[in-house]
């Protein structure tokens, strides 16, 4: 199976989601998986996860439609070594206190990173922030959002890509009540 190549537009406006107050994620926990349907690529150090694909690490989920696990071919305490996870159709991630959801997301488990492209919809407490691309760094649980998007549609989910409107970041932020 071939993963598409997702070319990005330059983005002219990045915002911060003010997710700086999030824990630290432990990305050494073990990734536990779940599909209905999987298939192994040994010459290719990889496994296709299709169907209701559920991934836990630590308090951290991540659900999609389909899922590419990349591995390095080490195998530790009888575990390979997964280096990279590439999810597609309706993507969400689940952390303690946020909730994010797109149609693409990378998982590069050695940088640390989740990046999520097209269509993307961050809500943490009472705010929401859209746009077409989010980068969460999960050493610092900062995350970052932009109105790229992604061109082409050629990619494992079949369709069409959307954006965010008219390349912009969007949202809503909650105000604190106050007493009369």
């Amino acid at each position: 199976m071939r993963t598409a190549v997702l070319p990005l537009l330059a983005a002219a406006l990045s915002v911060a989601s003010g997710a700086d107050a999030q824990t630290r994620h432990d990305t050494n926990a073990p990734i536990d998986f779940g599909a209905d349907h999987i298939e192994l690529q040994d010459r290719a150090n990889r496994a296709v996860l299709a169907g209701n694909v559920a991934v836990k690490q630590a308090e951290m989920t991540l659900n999609a439609a389909r899922m590419t696990v990349a591995y390095t071919g080490q195998v530790l305490n009888g575990n390979p070594q997964v280096s990279r996870l590439d999810a597609s159709g309706g993507v969400t991630v689940r952390r303690p206190d946020q909730t994010a959801r797109s149609q693409f997301a990378i998982y590069d488990l050695n940088r640390r990173v989740i990046t999520m492209l097209g269509a993307v919809r961050l809500d943490q407490g009472g705010n929401t922030v859209n746009g077409g691309r989010l980068t969460i760094n999960l050493d610092t649980g900062r995350a970052v959002i932009d109105g790229s998007s992604v061109a082409g549609g050629g990619g494992g989910s079949g369709g069409t890509v959307t954006q965010a409107p008219g390349g912009r970041v969007t949202g809503t932020f909650s105000v604190p009540r106050r007493g009369n």
